[in-house]
């Protein structure tokens, strides 16, 4: 039986975990300055009238809710590497010498890394909401629950990752193209009417398609949501759940016997 008290034990280590990284966090921060007063104002009064039509009327308000996106994202992604930096000082095994099970051990890895996410880019949400203005807060609470989600399943991805490949220079390289791509081939800062046509089909299934359509809906950009919010909604339950139990199938598997190694 899973124990929602060792759960939460491991999430909040993992949260204060997170703010050790302050160099990190600071540039991070500076990035989201950097592209939604540079480029996204400057790119924004570049675009054709159909171009703004096509992204709600506002491609700095469409943009502005993907950055949010590729920083849940990006942020939650990061405890794959605290998984490396534990194997690395022998904190993996004691870990798994705890009274915490895998199944604990992995839920409480999964909530820690969206929460902390959550936590950090919390902030700058704030601050898009305030420029893009809600109107309707049931709504926007709708979409910050399954937005959770999103960032559960995210963290679910990275530790699966992290335990199947037990290497942090290959894990490092796999993470970078995969960055590259996910982000690139959704429709977190570009709409896909614009996109070429072997793309399109990618970014329509792209979990991080469905989270910027979900953030849009809430915050009241719906004529920019490219999926219903029903649909994005179950996308990322299925997406959460799927590589919840990956990691979990993972950490009972992998780490069968108490090590890293």
């Amino acid at each position: 039986m899973i124990s929602l008290k060792k759960v939460w034990t491991v999430a909040e280590r993992d949260i204060r975990m997170f703010l050790r990284y302050k160099f990190l966090l600071i540039m991070r921060a500076i990035w989201f300055v950097s592209q939604i007063a540079l480029f996204g104002l400057v790119v924004n009064r570049m675009f054709r009238p159909d171009v703004q039509s096509a992204v709600g009327g506002n491609y700095f308000n469409y943009y502005a809710a993907g950055i949010i996106i590729t920083m849940l994202y990006s942020t939650t992604v990061f405890i794959g590497y605290d998984i490396y930096e534990e194997a690395d000082h022998g904190v993996i095994e004691y870990l798994l010498s705890v009274p915490v099970s895998r199944k604990e051990l992995v839920l409480g890895r999964s909530i820690g890394g969206g929460l902390r996410s959550f936590l950090y880019v919390g902030p700058m949400m704030l601050f898009v909401l305030y420029l893009i203005g809600v109107s309707n807060v049931l709504q926007l609470f709708a979409a910050l629950l399954s937005l959770f989600l999103f960032t559960f399943g995210v963290a679910g991805f990275s530790i699966t990752l992290a335990v199947s490949i037990k290497s942090s220079d290959r894990f490092d390289i796999l993470m970078g193209v995969i960055d590259a791509l996910i982000v690139r081939l959704s429709t977190t800062l570009y709409p896909i009417a614009y996109m070429p046509s072997p793309y399109q089909g990618i970014a329509s299934i792209n979990p991080l398609t469905f989270a910027a359509d979900l953030f849009r809906w809430g915050a009241g950009l719906e004529s920019a949501a490219l999926v219903p919010p029903m649909l994005a909604v179950l996308s990322i339950v299925v997406f959460f759940s799927m590589f919840t139990f990956f990691g979990i199938f993972l950490h009972e598997r992998k780490l069968e016997g108490g090590g890293w190694q």
